[in-house]
């Protein structure tokens, strides 16, 4: 996705909506024609405005995510201490991680995967809590995959060739290791997830075709959805008895946050819920 070559997306996105309303609806027209036209359009300014005021107001304004998603996190679990990560598409240790936080000052700690092994020095300096593994998920186990890697942008590297492309950051192809993610799982014996963040860039359903989802029940997913797997992605969730979190529908314009539509019960609440 093109949003990809900006900080802030769902800003970027509306002020493209409204130009482009603007173009189709009048063509080159006259200041005050303009005017009315954003105006009649100003909701799709407002809402990615109005969506994160509260996330930044309590959580902001840094963040180490491209973009919102660390705030989201960190609102879903209301700065819970403790919890368990799976960061597939993991990249830098630090720079635009959705984890990085968590480990460093929630105590959280986890996996991460990327299939650049150049990053795992980073996190054997800077991660002590987090497992990396520089391997391709997909849906089978011991194989490769190639994947084709843009010199300046290793953020879009992909399997798709033609994403990388439509990224404006042709990639290089590269021979990666591929296994399932239930397999790496196995090698590190955690039980139970409590996220799952999820950034490959268009390999989302073979990944989570490698995923015994329901064995261990992330309370939530934060999985970047492209339209070309979108409905591939939602269809999924359903399947395995979760929902889209509403809350931040409009707030991240590049992903989709599920969560179980039945929540896990705490050993120490038997009549409540772990959240």
């Amino acid at each position: 996705m093109i949003w990809k070559r900006f900080r802030s997306p769902s800003w970027f996105e509306a002020v493209l909506l409204v130009l482009g309303a603007v173009v189709i609806t009048f063509g080159v027209t006259r200041a005050h024609t303009i005017k009315q036209t954003l105006v009649q359009h100003a909701h799709l300014l407002r809402w990615p405005i109005l969506e994160t005021v509260p996330l930044r107001e309590e959580y902001g304004p840094q963040h180490n995510s491209r973009n919102i998603e660390e705030w989201v996190i960190r609102d879903y679990f209301r700065d819970r201490r403790g919890g368990v990560f799976l960061d597939v598409g993991a990249n830098h240790y630090q720079n635009e991680s959705n984890t990085y936080f968590l480990e460093t000052h929630l105590g959280w700690s986890g996996v991460a995967i990327d299939a650049l092994e150049e990053f795992a020095a980073g996190y054997a300096a800077h991660r002590p809590r987090t497992r990396f593994f520089a391997l391709f998920v997909s849906d089978v186990v011991d194989g490769s995959a190639e994947l084709f890697v843009p010199p300046q942008n290793k953020l879009v590297a992909s399997a798709s060739y033609e994403f990388t492309v439509g990224e404006g950051a042709p990639g290089k192809p590269r021979q990666v290791p591929m296994t399932t993610l239930n397999a790496i799982l196995e090698r590190t014996g955690i039980e139970k997830l409590d996220l799952v963040s999820m950034d490959i860039e268009l390999g989302e359903p073979k990944a989570l075709a490698g995923f015994a989802i329901d064995r261990y029940r992330p309370e939530l997913v934060c999985i970047e959805s492209h339209p070309e797997v979108r409905q591939v992605i939602i269809d999924y969730f359903i399947r395995h008895g979760y929902t889209i979190v509403a809350k931040y529908l409009r707030a991240d314009a590049d992903n989709l946050y599920f969560a179980p539509i039945e929540p896990r019960i705490s050993p120490t609440d038997p009549g409540g819920t772990s959240r």
